[in-house]
């Protein structure tokens, strides 16, 4: 499998201040079929990344540079193509409340009223600092929060140097952002972030970062006790018109994440989808998917 090193890199600077984001990616949901969306095209307007890019079509960071291997993130030539990677196959599992896939750091938001699937790019916990797998609920709502750094995290800044207080009122310093979402698990929030570019990549301490309008929009639109299952899944299979897909994204680099991402596990998945009958399978199609890890659907029967 190839290895990306810049996922773990910050990024900040490969989104500026000022793009703002197209509508929230929303689809339907069909009993039948397990992939939403449609692959893209867009072409680099001179002084773009692909960061600025995929913000203007609610992609992430990452997103971007597994589905552009070949371009240079921070300064793409100006007029090359650029895939904006937007069709997914759907976390496995129960679609319902909110899915937080840390393998390719995107959250899936599983309308209540409606047949309807919501999706965002979200920055999760660096290395050092996981985001928890498991299952909880959302507890509170909060608009214009009130941070509380944790003395981890003040003496992180202190060993850099900087002084960070015991209170941080609302406001523009304000890391949490105005809107915030506290799961159940301690210290893990759904939140905004100073930092726009903390948006798609390892860049918290733990919460889940999503852009400031997409956590306008998934505020809005859940209510306290929406079920979230955070997952690492870097492989995804679905079925669309009756043929096979897989969506790969490389694992995170710890060691716990690594049973997930061999191909003994891939393979053990494509059994529980299809059975033993592995001959519906073109397996040199789906090793050079693995290889390529894109981060879209891609056929392989």
């Amino acid at each position: 499998m190839k290895y990306l090193a810049v996922k773990f890199f910050l990024v900040t600077s490969l989104i500026s201040l000022f793009p703002l984001s197209a509508k929230a990616l929303t689809f339907s949901l069909s009993a039948n079929e397990d992939i939403v969306g449609h692959i893209q095209t867009a072409h680099v307007q001179p002084g773009e990344s692909l960061g600025d890019i995929g913000r203007t079509h609610n992609m992430g960071v990452y997103d971007m540079i597994e589905a552009n291997p070949h371009l240079d993130p921070w300064t793409p030539m100006a007029g090359a193509e650029v895939i904006i990677p937007a069709q997914f196959v759907l976390p496995s599992g129960p679609r319902e409340g909110i899915v937080l896939n840390l393998a390719e750091m995107r959250l899936y938001y599983y309308h209540a009223d409606a047949p309807l699937v919501t999706t965002f790019p979200i920055g999760i916990g660096k290395k050092g600092w996981t985001t928890p797998l498991g299952q909880t609920v959302i507890v509170k709502k909060q608009v214009d929060p009130i941070w509380y750094p944790p003395v981890s995290i003040r003496e992180e800044h202190a060993e850099r140097g900087e002084h960070l207080p015991l209170v941080v009122p609302a406001g523009p310093d304000n890391p949490l952002g105005q809107y915030v979402l506290r799961s159940g698990f301690s210290g893990i929030l759904l939140h905004a972030n100073n930092r726009i570019g903390g948006a798609g990549v390892r860049s918290s301490h733990g919460c889940i970062h999503l852009l400031p309008e997409d956590i306008k929009n998934l505020y809005d639109m859940v209510s306290v006790g929406t079920k979230i299952r955070i997952i690492h899944e870097p492989f995804k299979l679905g079925w669309k018109n009756n043929s096979l897909y897989l969506e790969a994204h490389q694992p995170l680099s710890e060691s716990k994440y690594q049973e997930t991402a061999n191909l003994s596990y891939l393979k053990d998945l494509i059994s529980a989808v299809i059975g033993r009958n592995y001959h519906a399978v073109n397996w040199a199609s789906m090793q050079e998917v693995v290889d390529q890890s894109a981060g879209y659907p891609v056929k392989i029967d």
